[in-house]
């Protein structure tokens, strides 16, 4: 595949959340303490938006986000789902930043 601008930098904070569309698909887009992460937008147990949940590190180090709905935790460096309910986890996406544009390999 090959990388698809999603958003300019501007466009996400730190700690933020945003669901892109890229090539017709939702992806959940993060910056968390400087580095970028991408998964599937939907949760797996509930189809909650994920970019909608908080995103943070949690208590192991790893950069995580929480579903809205019910509080299932994806990591979001490989998508596997850390907590229940959610037990199927989300495809994660390699994330590049060139000049002021945020891509996604899809």
């Amino acid at each position: 595949m090959a990388f698809v601008k999603a958003l300019a930098k501007s466009e996400l904070q730190p700690g933020q959340g945003r669901c892109v569309k890229v090539n017709d698909k939702a992806i959940a887009l993060f910056l968390i303490e400087g580095q970028y992460y991408a998964i599937d937008e939907l949760c797996t147990h509930a189809d909650a938006s994920l970019a909608d949940g908080p995103a943070y590190k949690d208590e192991k180090g790893r950069c995580v986000v929480e579903c809205p709905w019910h509080g299932a935790q994806f990591d979001l460096k490989t998508g596997a789902a850390v907590t229940l309910p959610a037990v199927t986890p989300v495809k994660s996406y390699p994330v590049r930043v060139e000049g002021d544009a945020i891509e996604i390999d899809v």
